[in-house]
Parts: structure tokens; C-alpha cells; sequence
């Protein structure tokens, strides 16, 4: 195992299902052939959490200072411990509350702070509370800005993804008015180039990159709004003129079943629910006869970063905390993903050293 990238794999909100979710996926004793996983939580949690989920007989938790301490044993789940909760009992599991937004917040610091020591080679994030964390007096809307204050990161997007269906975006977390203000070439353009960007770190030679337009039927020549011809063709024609093979702009109606048939490796969408709805579509399946979910899968990844960031694609599930039955398939989706983009670049440094200097992307 000693040349399996290390991998952070946060707890999310202790009070979520989040714990039990690592919990599960540390029973799939496959992740140690492609990766060193480490989590940052607290013990007590984590030991609760094997409790729900009925692993305490499979799996061990052990204790950890640092990341040399780690031992990366099947069987045996190295936590980083951070001893801000010790009685999870007294914390209110299943509730939202700034206990667990504070701790939540902590590891999510503490593995940023972890990979940019290069400590680490990437980083895995459980599902917040942006409610929680806020409560906690913390100010930020998701992870993905506070891994770019963190990182003091300026030029960052959202990409999520299910198997090879891939979508970008423009803007996620504001008012649909503001994100049709945040249509802009510049922004697009960047978005473009870290589309490409991180397809390559997938290992896609020369990926097609569809970039969706913002308006029905892409304005139909400015009847219905003009942004196609103003901002989004010219980002798409700069794109070209740097070798990247941009497509469109696409009609969002039906750009996205030619991405799920092959058509593109990725999809640049122009606010939050342009991708996201078609994403989960994809990878959230819900068994009516059961009435349960029999997959949550998808994964989301922060491109722009010096560091690697993948997440679940789903959130904490506050319902389902305590009941140890909640769907680990999105975890193991972004550990596999982080698997692969930390081998990706440790392939593409200096004489393939795992913990080499990262690219800046602070500009």
C-alpha cells in the first residue's frame, strides 16, 4: 500500500449520516487496493456510527495525532482524531445544531490544511450543514467556497459527476436572477478551460466539451434573450482558438441525453439546477415498492483547486442519522475519483513524487 495516494475522507456533520456513511464504505475493504484512506473526525463518533450501522465487530477504530501515526489497515479505520466531541450522545444526533456545525467545519479545515502541507494527496468531504455551520458562526455557503477562501483560490467551479456523465457550472449557490447576471465570457471561458482541465486529469486525451446555453432553444437568435450571442459563443469561440474542443452553444433541452449517449465527456452548465437536476436524475433511484432509495450515487469535485477535492453529491440526511441505513454508494464513488486524480497528478510530477508541489491556482 505504501504507493496508494492518502486520502482525508471528512466525517460531515457529526449529528448527520455522515459517520455512518464512512462507517460503511470502510467495510468495502477494496478501497485500500487503490487508496490510504484517513478520517477526520472524532473517535466517539466514529465509534458510534459503527454501532448504528452494526460494524463494530468488523471494523476497529484507532486513534491517530498526525498522519505518520496511521497504520492503513483493512479491518482497522484510522481517525484523525479531533476531540471536539466527545459524548455525541449529549450532541442531539439527527438535529441541526452549531455543536456539530463547529465540528463539521474543524475537519473540513483540518484536511484543507492537511493537503496544502501535502500531507495528504486529496481530500474526500461527507455532506454539511450550511445551516449548521452558520449557526456555528461560520459564513459560508458550501464547501466549495470554504476550500477557496482556504486555499485563497479566486477561480474555482463546481463539477459533479456519474460515471462519465460530467457537468461544470457557471454559478451554483445565488438567486436564479443573479445567476443569469454571472453569464459572462470571462467566467465562461474559465469554466471551459477547467472542464478540460480536469477531464485530462481523467485520463481523456482530447475531451469534447458541450457548453450549454442559458436561454429555451439557446435564444433562438436573440428572440428569447441574447446571452448565447453576446457572452456565451464568444467563450466558446476563445475556447477553439486555445485548442480546446468546445462545442455548442447547446440547446439545454436536449444537451444532456446527447452527453449520457456519448456524444460529450463533459457539459459546461450555466447555473445550479441546469446541472444538478439532470445529475441526480442520473444517479438518485428511488424503489417505489420499497420506498426506499436504491442508490445515491454521483460525486462532486471543486476544479480550480491546488489541492484535490470530491464529495458525496447528496446531503446529510438528518432523517436518516442513528438508523445506520443510509447509502454509502457516493462515498465510494468519490474515493475512487480522488483515487484517480491523485494518481493522475502524482503521474505528472517531477520524477512521480506522490506529495509534490501543487499547481497555483490563488491568480
Amino acid at each position: 500500500m505504501k504507493g496508494l495516494p492518502i486520502l482525508a475522507i471528512t466525517a460531515g456533520d457529526p449529528a448527520g449520516s455522515g459517520p455512518e456513511i464512512t462507517a460503511k464504505a470502510f467495510a468495502h475493504s477494496e478501497i485500500y487496493q487503490i487508496c490510504r484512506p484517513l478520517v477526520i473526525g472524532d473517535v466517539a463518533v466514529m465509534e458510534q456510527a459503527l454501532g448504528f450501522t452494526g460494524l463494530e465487530n468488523q471494523i476497529r477504530v484507532r486513534s491517530v495525532k498526525s498522519v505518520e501515526e496511521a497504520g492503513f489497515e483493512p479491518g482497522i479505520m484510522d481517525v484523525y482524531d479531533m476531540h471536539l466531541i466527545e459524548d455525541p450522545k449529549a450532541m442531539g444526533i439527527g438535529t441541526v445544531n452549531a455543536v456539530a456545525g463547529e465540528a463539521a467545519f474543524q475537519y473540513v479545515v483540518k484536511a484543507i490544511d492537511l493537503a496544502m502541507k501535502n500531507k495528504v494527496d486529496g481530500t474526500i468531504t461527507n455532506a454539511i450543514s450550511k445551516e449548521a455551520i452558520n449557526m456555528a458562526g461560520h459564513h459560508y455557503s458550501g464547501h466549495t467556497e470554504i476550500y477557496a477562501d482556504y486555499t485563497k483560490t479566486k477561480k474555482y467551479c463546481m463539477m459533479l459527476a456519474h460515471e462519465d456523465f460530467r457537468v461544470t457550472h457557471v454559478s451554483t449557490h445565488v438567486s436564479l436572477r443573479e445567476a443569469c447576471d454571472r453569464c459572462k465570457k470571462e467566467r465562461i471561458l474559465d469554466v471551459i478551460e477547467m472542464s478540460y482541465e480536469v477531464c485530462r486529469d481523467l485520463g481523456i486525451e482530447n475531451p469534447r466539451i458541450a457548453v450549454a446555453g442559458l436561454n429555451p432553444h439557446c435564444g433562438e437568435h436573440g428572440m428569447f434573450g441574447n446571452e448565447e450571442i453576446q457572452e456565451i459563443g464568444p467563450a466558446i469561440e476563445a475556447a477553439k482558438a486555445r485548442g480546446i474542443q468546445a462545442i455548442g452553444p447547446c440547446p439545454p433541452d436536449t444537451v444532456f441525453s446527447q452527453a449520457i449517449g456519448g456524444w460529450y465527456d463533459i457539459v459546461v452548465c450555466q447555473f445550479h439546477d441546469q446541472g444538478h437536476i439532470p445529475t441526480k436524475v442520473q444517479g438518485f433511484v428511488y424503489n417505489r415498492e420499497k420506498q426506499c432509495w436504491n442508490a445515491v450515487a454521483g460525486i462532486n469535485i471543486t476544479l480550480g483547486l491546488p489541492i484535490i477535492r470530491v464529495s458525496v453529491d447528496h446531503g446529510t440526511a438528518f432523517d436518516h442519522a442513528g438508523k445506520g441505513d443510509a447509502n454509502e454508494l457516493s462515498l465510494l464513488n468519490s474515493i475512487e475519483y480522488g483515487a484517480k486524480m491523485a494518481d493522475s497528478r502524482r503521474n505528472k510530477q517531477e520524477g512521480g513524487s506522490i506529495h509534490g508541489q501543487a499547481p497555483d491556482h490563488s491568480r
